[in-house]
């Protein structure tokens, strides 16, 4: 018989650091607080300071806690991770948890696909591997936010992070698939190179939030826009059910590394939070491989187990 996992049974995370990007708002907010409310000291890292200030604000009044440290960072400059890096470490003992979680969804323009790349994938390949050795420091978990949206996703080998020619949704879909593969290869290297650190994955299904309101139909026409819109904004579950496979991919012990979380209901839409399976692309060993290495290079990182580290 299975039994549901429960936030309220999890261990105190009293002592722990756990960091959260995008944590200013919506389903970032809702992992943020539940964090600080089993203990952890949450460090909000978010690129508008002002709106996660007063996010922070409003969590203290919620209930008992530590503060929430605020760290600014702008995901698409590399300058601004970087110099979120030093902020979180200079300013924090150690680090237990970090929630990938920002991003932006279908941008139109232009720069819409280079944009999604950077704020959903690299700079999080930046911040993540910047804060690696305090995490495998302490035995510490990552949690990458991924989407049901990864089935969109249309990935090459040859050319692993092209997705300037994608329409808005299918570039979406495209970086949601690479956090997959962030994931599964990271959490491969890792383990080759018997690093305390592990990484996880999680997708919220559809839930109330600021991504759900723009929908992921925004470039086809106005009616779906709405639509989708309409139903992001009050009629999914909400955003406290939505942060429950992160919460559950970041504390549960029975989650094994490289494990990916959503909920279990009808088409993973909502539901309790359980095991649940990613797609062929995402689960290709030598295309994971290749979107690792080539961000990896992009954003000048390393990575334990990796070719030359």
């Amino acid at each position: 018989m299975t039994t549901t996992w429960s936030l309220v049974d999890s261990p105190s995370l009293a002592g722990k650091v756990a960091v959260v990007t995008g944590a200013n708002s919506g389903l970032g907010y809702e992992t943020a607080r539940a964090l600080r409310a089993k203990g952890a000291r949450v460090v909000m890292a978010c690129r508008n300071v002002t709106k996660a200030d007063d996010a922070a604000s409003k969590m203290v009044s919620t209930g008992p806690g530590l503060a929430p440290l605020v760290v600014r960072v702008d995901l698409e400059d590399l300058d601004s991770v970087r110099a979120a890096i030093d902020e979180i470490t200079s300013n924090t003992e150690q680090i237990d948890l970090l929630v990938n979680n920002a991003g932006v969804m279908a941008l139109r323009g232009p720069d819409g696909p280079e944009r999604q790349l950077w704020a959903n994938h690299l700079g999080h390949v930046a911040l993540t591997s910047g804060l690696l050795s305090g995490l495998e420091a302490t035995g510490g978990r990552i949690v990458v936010i991924s989407s049901l949206v990864h089935r969109k996703g249309r990935l090459a080998a040859d050319a692993p992070l092209e997705i300037d020619d994608q329409r808005p949704a299918t570039a979406y879909g495209s970086t949601k698939l690479m956090n997959l593969h962030f994931c599964f290869e990271g959490d491969r290297r890792l383990r080759a190179a018997r690093s305390a650190a592990s990484i996880r994955a999680a997708h919220p299904g559809w839930s109330r939030s600021e991504l759900a309101r723009n929908g992921p139909a925004r470039d086809t026409n106005k009616v779906l826009d709405r639509l989708a819109g309409f139903y992001g904004a009050h009629l999914g579950p909400r955003t406290e059910r939505g942060a429950l496979p992160a919460l559950h991919a970041a504390l549960d012990s029975a989650i094994p590394p490289g494990g990916y979380v959503g909920p279990g209901g009808p088409f993973e839409l909502w539901g309790d939070p359980v095991p649940v399976k990613a797609s062929a692309q995402a689960t290709d060993a030598a295309l994971a491989a290749a979107v690792f290495d080539a961000s990896l290079e992009a954003v000048g990182a390393t990575w334990p187990g990796s070719p030359g580290r």
